[in-house]
């Protein structure tokens, strides 16, 4: 058997909308929540894309989340927003919210939202490249589930809180940030278990707060809470950075959590079968508000042709500008992605579940 089975995207959109719709997501809705898991793998991101369907299906059946997003804006200025997304669907809420920001800044060159009583919304730079289509800058962050320990720390008490800037070029891509505060995400310890890859020593500690290469292990002490957790980005030990990994982490927390005046840091899913309380924060910002637009993009390729122009390590051939890797894959896979085949079984199971054969 292939470990990669290559699969329609027209085909499997079809099928991630009528899972959602199954499970009561409007269709409009269910399109967001689809679009948004289906982008992920189409750009190389597998920890968000499919292998998360299961994690919005156990949700909408417990009631953690619900099918109906209603959002609700409790405060609002000419530049700001906080806004409810009534525990729903995090992609829903995210991308509706996006949309207001956008408005705002095209309208008052500047914009930020903070959402709250939402959940898990996929990868953070769907969001801020949302911005892109209007020449603006983007701005997306999502505090998680507490399961990265501080430095000096033995415990999990802050989530992987990713963040993603996404900033338009002429004719070069654009420079689009997308990462965890964490060293890794969770995500990304279940693909490297899934696929008998040895993790870093750098990505997790077990139970005693030591540096450890045993995924499952790490991904069993979290599941049931016995110590340790993920490293902040820079590991375990302020010499190697893990303490600007960690002040990274609380920033996202506390623009998300802090600022919304809603939930952080261990109160995040703190009692199973409740609503996660994720909170999510959203800018945009008008390029003409600081300098000519023209004159912006062709700065950026300046910088960007001067950075991948620049000399090679040795051994290397190519420096990357971030989102280049993943702007190539989405190419190579508009018409056809490559998901692993446990992925397939997973999501066909999701399928018969609700009596919907999946057409692959």
């Amino acid at each position: 058997m292939e470990e990669y089975i290559r699969i329609r995207v027209d085909a499997l959109r079809e099928f991630t909308i009528s899972i959602f719709n199954k499970f009561g997501v409007p269709v409009d809705d269910a399109k967001i929540a689809a679009d948004v898991l289906i982008t992920a793998d189409q750009r190389g991101v597998g920890s968000h894309g499919l292998q998360r369907l299961i994690r919005y299906t156990d949700g909408l059946k417990a009631g953690v989340m619900k099918a109906i997003t209603e959002m609700k804006v409790l405060k609002e200025t000419p530049n700001t927003l906080l806004i409810s997304g009534g525990d729903g669907l995090g992609q829903v809420a995210s991308y509706k919210a996006m949309k207001l920001v956008i408005d705002k800044a095209l309208k008052n060159n500047i914009a930020f939202a903070a959402v709250r009583d939402s959940n898990h919304y996929g990868i953070a730079g769907y969001y801020s490249m949302m911005a892109l289509k209007h020449d603006l800058i983007g701005l997306s962050m999502t505090n998680a589930e507490p399961l990265v320990v501080p430095t000096n720390g033995k415990n999990a008490v802050i989530g992987t809180n990713p963040i993603s800037i996404a900033v338009p070029a002429g004719k070069e891509r654009p420079f689009v940030l997308d990462m965890a505060t964490s060293t890794a995400p969770r995500g990304k310890l279940e693909v490297y278990e899934r696929t008998g890859k040895t993790m870093p020593i750098t990505w997790a500690t077990d139970e005693s707060g030591n540096p450890t290469q045993d995924v499952s292990r790490v991904l069993a002490n979290i599941a049931n809470k016995k110590g340790g957790g993920l490293l902040p980005l820079g590991g375990a030990e302020e010499e190697s950075g893990g303490h600007k990994g960690y002040g990274l982490c609380l920033a996202v927390d506390i623009f998300c959590g802090v600022l919304s005046g809603s939930t952080f840091g261990l109160n995040l899913y703190s009692k199973k079968g409740v609503s996660t309380k994720v909170s999510h924060f959203f800018g945009a910002i008008k390029i003409d508000a600081f300098t000519e637009p023209t004159l912006f993009k062709s700065l950026m390729d300046e910088y960007i042709n001067t950075l991948k122009n620049s000399e090679k390590a040795a051994g290397r051939d190519r420096i990357f500008i971030h989102g280049e890797k993943e702007f190539e894959l989405y190419e190579q896979q508009k018409e056809e992605v490559r998901i692993y085949y446990k992925v397939v079984e997973e999501v066909r199971r999701i399928g018969e579940e609700v009596n919907i054969k999946a057409p692959f």
